[in-house]
């Protein structure tokens, strides 16, 4: 092969394979590092992007203020029903405290009529039914029945005695009647209990 026919040395057959060129070449298209300037695209995607974080943390300030909210709504309803409580509680023991005051009176009236003091047409049977009426008002009902079961909840035993016709605790006279109000027991019944033998 002659010198004419021989490439060059740097030729783009040298050393490099067909159809690449060599990397001096490469990096002489490729130019300086050039700092360029953003579109308005990409501006409005970065701005866009900058957003994000906000708008999460305004749904994520929303749901704090919902959770306050419900957590405000909760405190407040229970203390609606604590304060109804108290004061249906205040409202028993006022009129507890109203109807104890009449209860001597009314333990008379059971005597009395015990004894038939206050047969019809009595002078007393008029205040008798009045005084009753005045306690019914004030919500006030009596308990304690002969033939009843004791109860140590509502009934106070202030004798006791055996019976072979017993079976249970069973009420066998009331001294005193018992009276409650609502749920409130305002005085329990003052009773004597008979009891099954042995």
């Amino acid at each position: 092969m002659t010198d004419e026919n021989r490439e060059p040395e740097g030729a783009p057959g040298d050393g490099a394979p067909e159809g690449q060129q060599p990397e001096s070449e490469f990096i002489a298209a490729e130019g300086p590092d050039v700092e360029t300037s953003l579109t308005d695209a990409d501006e409005a995607f970065l701005d866009g992007a900058g957003d994000m974080p906000a708008e999460s943390a305004g749904a994520q300030q929303e749901d704090e203020h919902l959770a306050d909210l419900r957590r405000v709504s909760a405190e407040y309803a229970n203390y609606r029903r604590r304060t109804e409580r108290e004061r249906e509680a205040i409202k028993e023991r006022a009129t507890g405290d109203a109807a104890r005051a009449i209860l001597p009176v009314l333990d008379d009236l059971d005597r009395a009529e015990a004894h038939g003091d206050l047969a019809e047409g009595g002078p007393l049977t008029a205040i008798a039914q009045k005084l009753r009426a005045a306690g019914g008002r004030l919500g006030l009902v009596p308990f304690g029945e002969k033939g009843e079961a004791f109860d140590p909840h509502q009934h106070d035993a202030i004798f006791q005695r055996e019976s072979a016709d017993a079976t249970a605790p069973t009420i066998s006279d009331v001294v005193e009647r018992g009276y409650r109000i609502g749920d409130t027991v305002i005085r329990a019944a003052k009773v004597v209990v008979e009891t099954p033998a042995g």
